[in-house]
């Protein structure tokens, strides 16, 4: 049985003698770290710590929500829990439409993830000499501004519901990336590495020491320098290859946010609003082309949108969300699930634990294609490819959208040519997906996990750890640059 303390016990069965018919309660304890260097210097150290309880109970149709910083004892629990029912029966008054929860198995037991070098335990004079190492390197190769930065957490979960469920659950995540800018005449570029934010994953500082920022600082400033004088991505329908850090934003705006089922079902509409998904057309809609398999999957080693049991105690399960181009599922919760008449959950989390628990992506990731990067660019008369995220923008409907990215690369007659600066391109969701023609995955290292860490989402907001699976892939007839 996992060890939970008494405190969250205490605070469901007060929810229950309150009145509710079902509560559940998370106590969080947080350690949060960030490092940030620029131009030689460590600019800003961020060392955080929260702990506190917070419950769910449910009266009718309606949730309540309360929550306690550092809850002294099981006389503070209670009052916490008594209080989320009070506020679900002030809801009840105006009742909704009926709420079942989805069953799910009352696990007793716990998870962690797999760390093998601590990121609290690596000295702070070593990130930092690695952060402002990097930078430093970067401005000495003629860049206007260099930054750097690293980030660590550490998240320990005790879970209990009224159904029986007890669940331990630590997880401990981190990540780092570089950027630099140059600024030419009336214009500024950036290159980043290894992607826009950096990378991040459900591991420790291992997975910083193998992105090798010192190998990669001389090359992006030199990029970063080359784009000012680089032609500019030209304007027109072309064919479209983007690199596999592109492809995973790609996929988080217009899949991701898409299938979550309370954007589909009306519920959620903040942060660029709901879905252009019709539940009717579950199973049958056509979403992309066969090349398209995207799966919702927790359970990666090591990506970032991985855990072992939601926060509704729900343990993690890989699900299909488009197979062969067709739509077949959703990112959901216990209770969305129940309305929608499916018969699966798994999808929901809450930042920390002073915030009601919500639809929250996983890993959406695309599964490897057949093709490799190199024979996509041999197979293209004519085209650009793109690499890293710069700008994006979708409306509020997860359905029309435009990414702008860092460099680009003309591709004639089957070869890489020159780079291009400012790309960008546009579409809207199911037709851009259709036209996916070449899908990379097959070499070595080409599909990879890419780690979100600020997906932003709800009313107050709340910030997501997501994780996408992605590899380089091609797109026929896409329109690029700036239309005229």
């Amino acid at each position: 049985m996992a060890d939970v303390p008494a405190t969250v016990e205490a605070a469901v069965e007060a929810a229950l003698a309150a009145g509710a018919r079902y509560a559940d309660a998370r106590l969080v304890d947080r350690r949060y770290e960030s490092m940030t260097a620029r131009d030689g210097d460590v600019r800003a150290l961020t060392q955080t710590t929260s702990a506190g309880l917070g419950v769910r109970a449910l009266v009718g149709s309606s949730w309540g929500f309360a929550a306690l910083g550092d809850p002294a004892g099981d006389d503070d629990a209670r009052r916490t829990g008594a209080r989320a029912t009070a506020i679900a029966e002030a809801s009840a008054a105006v009742p909704g439409p009926p709420v079942d929860l989805v069953g799910v198995p009352a696990v007793q037991g716990g998870w962690a993830s797999e760390c093998l070098e601590d990121p609290f335990a690596v000295p702070l004079a070593e990130k930092g000499d690695l952060l402002t190492g990097v930078t430093a390197t970067m401005r000495a190769a003629g860049v206007a501004v260099a930054e750097a930065s690293s980030q660590a957490w550490d998240t320990r979960t005790a879970f209990v519901s009224s159904e029986g469920a007890r669940i331990g659950q630590h997880v401990r995540e981190c990540g780092a990336g570089m950027h630099c800018l140059t600024v030419g005449d009336g214009e500024t570029q950036r290159r980043s590495y290894p992607a826009f934010r950096g990378q991040f994953g459900t591991r420790g500082w291992e997975l910083v020491r193998s992105l090798d920022l010192p190998g990669h600082a001389e090359r992006i400033a030199a990029e970063c320098q080359e784009l000012l004088t680089a032609p500019q991505c030209p304007s027109g329908d072309t064919t479209l290859l983007l690199g596999g850090e592109q492809m995973s934003l790609q996929i988080h705006e217009s899949v991701g946010h898409a299938i979550e089922l309370d954007r589909i079902l009306g519920w959620e509409a903040a942060f660029a609003g709901t879905s252009w998904l019709d539940l009717q057309q579950l199973g049958s809609l056509r979403f992309g082309s066969e090349l398209m398999n995207i799966t919702i999957d927790p359970t990666i080693p090591g990506a970032l949108g991985s855990f072992g049991f939601d926060d509704e105690g729900t343990p993690a399960t890989a699900r299909d969300a488009v197979r062969n181009g067709i739509w077949v599922g959703v990112l959901a919760g216990r209770d969305s699930a129940a309305v929608a008449g499916l018969d699966y959950a798994g999808s929901v989390r809450a930042d920390g634990f002073a915030r009601l628990p919500m639809v929250r992506m996983t890993n959406v990731g695309l599964e490897p294609g057949p093709h490799t990067l190199e024979e996509m660019i041999a197979a293209t008369d004519d085209g650009v490819l793109m690499e890293h995220n710069r700008s994006w923008s979708i409306d509020d409907r997860r359905l029309n959208f435009q990414f702008g990215c860092e460099i680009g690369w003309e591709v004639k007659r089957g070869r890489r040519g020159r780079m291009l600066k400012n790309p960008s391109y546009t579409g809207i969701g199911p037709r851009f997906w259709s036209s996916l023609d070449m899908l990379g995955g097959r070499a070595p290292g080409e599909w990879r996990a890419w780690g979100t860490p600020n997906c932003g989402k709800g009313q107050p907001g709340q910030v997501g750890h997501t994780g996408h699976g992605a590899a380089p892939a091609r797109f026929s007839g896409v329109r690029v640059g700036v239309r005229g």
